[in-house]
Formats: structure tokens, sequence, C-alpha cells
């Protein structure tokens, strides 16, 4: 049996605001850590810092557009990225 690389990503959700439409918090994969704001009325995700920032984002936003009106402040959650960081 062939294993696929994997990563697991921990989210960890600071604000969120339905009346400005986003949710902020930090996601950590691997050795990388970033800070994230997910604007969902317009699906727009920023990440800092800038390094590694490939490797989470696509990732990251399909779990956010799946999830983002279930996510709550000081919530925990994971996710397994198909990828080795």
């Amino acid at each position: 049996m062939n294993i696929k690389p994997s990563t697991i990503a921990y989210i960890t959700i600071d604000q969120q605001c339905f009346s400005q439409k986003h949710v902020k918090g930090k996601v950590n994969a691997g050795d990388f850590e970033w800070s994230f704001t997910w604007a969902f009325s317009k699906g727009e995700l920023h990440l800092e810092p800038p390094l590694g920032r490939a490797l989470i984002k696509d990732a990251l936003e399909k779990f956010l557009v799946r999830t983002d009106y279930k996510l709550e402040t000081g919530g925990d959650y994971i996710f397994t990225i198909r990828a080795k960081f």
C-alpha cells in the first residue's frame, strides 16, 4: 500500500464578525504559522507572513468555504493537507 504524504493543519479562530463578514485566526502546519483573515462575503483570503503562503492557501481556502458559518471564536479545528511540509 502506497502511503500518500500529508500534513495536519491546526486552526484557531480569534475573531468572527458577521456584520463585517470576516473571520480572523491563525493556522499552523508543519514548521509554519500564519495569521489569516477570511472575508467570506468576497471570497478573499489574506495570509501573513508571505513565507510559505503558497503551501497553505488553497487548502485553507477550501476548508473555510466548507466551514465558515460553523466556526466559532475561540474554537480549534484541524484538517489534513495532502502534501508534506
